[in-house]
């Protein structure tokens, strides 16, 4: 049998399959809009203006992660287990549980901006008289004060899909607002109102997509349920906790490049790094849908314990992921220049040598986009923490040195190893406890 065939005739990479080609084609519609967006935002606003907005929406994100406990991980984990079980007593409390405390956490995040938005001019814009951008920008925190645990839910009732529908009305939203700008000589403020209407759309419409899908699964009560009706909560708390641990961490040393680069350098390095960052991570459009996608099957596995199947399941959505992230990370590296001059024109060339080296680290990264999904569903929260908090302090205590003498480059280079240095240990870690497991 060819190896096509055999992934052809396995009834759970396809059911993967199908669920991420619904999700990637609506995503890929989101992307080319995007690509729009850049196109235009790139030329109206110049890369200090570009650079400068990048900074402003990189804050609220970076604020709202430090107070974020990741809810979308913890329903999968164990909404998903109780839906399985056909448990609704327990796995209503538990959706109740994880929507007020997102919904507190979203309230927190946002009085935070609000009252460090002036620091934040001062020291990572380093531009006068726009610390009411921090505070305008954050109202998006409010917006999507459910994002998290609706996106939970809309994986495990397997209606993931609707998320790319909604991803592509805010993008088209978006873009329209933007080209308005563009056309009719629009400030820089216009371009900040599209981003936070589109973020606003993202969050209402999964909410109000998951409340649907709640009513479906649990009846129209549910909400009523106590939060008493939950037996294991230390355990949640545990995995909660881990999670916020983790994911501010994930936040602070991998997804705040801007922040940092605004704070080592000024908003038009900011600006170019911002493109190669942008232009890099059209890797992670396929990459999505498989993770949103896969999580709950890896789980669903690991509760089983079918050891075996996991194993071969994992090798298969490897062998797909390689094929094409290899092919997309040479196409950057070759073309590069072509790509950034398409994308925001020859004033940004200077974006090149990070992309480079943020390609490298992207194209391991998502390759092996499995590698904490299967701790959580192994119930090992806590490494993932270890290992990206060691990777993330080398990381930051590498850039106050390099940074600041090799520039955008030197940025690129440290987020790479990041991802080269946890991920891989992270998988080592994985496969060795399914050997474990298997072997008992």
């Amino acid at each position: 049998m060819s190896l096509l065939s055999k992934f052809k005739n396995d009834p759970l990479f396809a059911k993967v399959m199908r669920s991420s080609g619904s999700l990637f084609s609506n995503n890929t519609l989101a992307l080319g809009l995007s690509v729009v967006q850049g196109i235009m935002a790139t030329r109206l606003l110049g890369p200090a203006g570009f650079g400068l907005i990048g900074v402003v929406m990189s804050f609220a994100s970076v604020v709202n992660s430090i107070f974020s406990f990741r809810m979308s991980e913890l329903v999968v984990r164990y909404g998903g287990e109780y839906l399985n079980k056909q448990d609704k007593e327990q796995a209503s409390a538990l959706f109740k549980a994880a929507s007020t405390t997102e919904a507190l956490v979203s309230l927190m995040a946002f009085l935070v901006v609000l009252a460090t938005a002036q620091l934040a001019e001062t020291y990572l814009a380093k531009t006068p008289d726009i610390a009411w951008m921090f505070t305008f920008f954050a109202i998006n925190l409010l917006a999507n004060f459910n994002t998290e645990t609706s996106t939970g839910i809309l994986q495990i009732t397997e209606k993931i899909k609707l998320q790319g529908t909604v991803n592509l009305i805010q993008a088209i939203v978006t873009t329209l607002i933007i080209a308005g700008a563009f056309f009719f000589g629009g400030s820089i403020t216009v371009v900040l109102v599209a981003y936070l209407i589109g973020k606003s759309i993202l969050g209402l419409g999964l909410f109000t997509l998951a409340q649907n899908q709640l009513k479906e699964k649990l009846g129209s009560g549910w909400w009523r349920t106590p939060f008493s009706a939950l037996t294991a909560r230390r355990e949640i708390f545990r995995f909660a906790f881990s999670s916020n641990i983790s994911a501010t961490i994930i936040k602070l040393f991998r997804e705040s490049e801007l922040i940092w680069v605004g704070l080592f350098l000024d908003t038009t390095a900011v600006g170019y790094y911002r493109v190669a960052y942008t232009i890099t991570h059209f890797l992670a459009i396929p990459a999505d849908p498989l993770i949103a996608t896969t999580f709950p099957e890896i789980n669903k596995l690991a509760v089983e314990k079918t050891w075996g199947k996991l194993k071969s399941f994992l090798k298969k959505i490897t062998a797909f992921s390689f094929s094409y992230n290899l092919a997309i990370g040479a196409g950057l590296i070759l073309f590069g220049h072509w790509v950034i001059q398409i994308y925001s024109g020859k004033e940004y060339l200077a974006a090149y040598p990070a992309l480079v080296a943020l390609t490298i680290g992207l194209v391991f990264n998502y390759i092996l986009f499995w590698n904490r999904p299967l701790l959580l569903a192994l119930g090992l929260p806590e490494f993932p923490v270890y290992v990206t908090l060691a990777a993330g302090i080398i990381k930051l205590a590498l850039s106050f040195w390099l940074v600041p003498v090799y520039g955008v480059a030197a940025a690129g280079g440290l987020l790479s190893f990041y991802y080269i240095a946890s991920v891989g240990l992270m998988v080592l870690r994985g496969i060795r406890e399914i050997g474990n497991r298997e072997s008992v």
